[in-house]
């Protein structure tokens, strides 16, 4: 009878050290993620908008793709509980004819301040409810619904302002060399792309690189 409490311990003990020891090494194989596989390096990183002292996270995307759809839950997950030194900003891709109908979208409901009520919402419907919601007309009804006037949101869809937040779009584009989304452009130097969680661990590795290189 002892000694089946002792083997008992035994296993016990074991079963403990086991989980203590994959603790350990967790963080250990989440760290090993290398240039050009699981992220790739800008060649001529330019200057972020990032505050003194933040480091810049910028998140490239469509509303129609529908892996930034599947990505958008884990990046959700992760601003919950985003680093104190880090700047977030999204950016709508514009480069083509259909992207950028919905980049303007999202630079109008920016600047009326719907953003946050519709960004979430319009991925759904647009996924979801399989809605194409991809031109002018169909998003200022969307819009509509969160109290912004279709005349207001037409006045500004194809105005100087949002027009020169496009070609930044663009600009942005051509800096980080993009050719697809979603991607995650972290201090301007790291590209980052997937559709799962994997993404927003590179992301976390990759802040801890810059951090260590200041």
């Amino acid at each position: 009878m002892l000694r089946g409490k002792v083997q008992r311990m035994k296993k016990l003990v074991f079963g403990a050290l086991t989980t203590v020891a994959m603790a350990f090494a967790m963080p250990a194989m989440a760290a090993n993620f290398v240039a050009g596989k699981d992220y790739t390096v800008v060649a001529n990183p330019g200057k972020t908008v990032a505050p003194k002292g933040k480091i810049e996270v910028r998140e490239v995307f469509w509303y129609g793709c529908p892996h930034c759809f599947k990505l958008e839950p884990h990046m959700q997950t992760w601003l919950k509980q985003i680093p104190k030194d880090v700047y977030f900003l999204r950016t709508p891709a514009a480069m083509n004819p259909v992207w950028e109908q919905g980049a303007r979208g999202y630079f109008v409901s920016e600047a009326l301040g719907v953003r946050k009520k519709t960004h979430i919402p319009l991925f759904h419907t647009i996924h979801d409810g399989r809605q194409q919601i991809f031109d002018q007309a169909s998003q200022a009804k969307f819009f509509a619904r969160y109290g912004v006037p279709e005349q207001k949101f037409n006045s500004m869809f194809n105005s100087f302002p949002i027009t020169a937040k496009v070609a930044e779009s663009n600009k942005l584009a051509q800096q980080y060399q993009l050719t697809g989304v979603p991607a995650v452009v972290v201090a301007g130097k790291y590209v980052v792309r997937g559709e799962d969680a994997k993404v927003t661990q590179v992301i976390d590795f990759l802040l801890e690189k810059e951090r260590k290189g200041k």
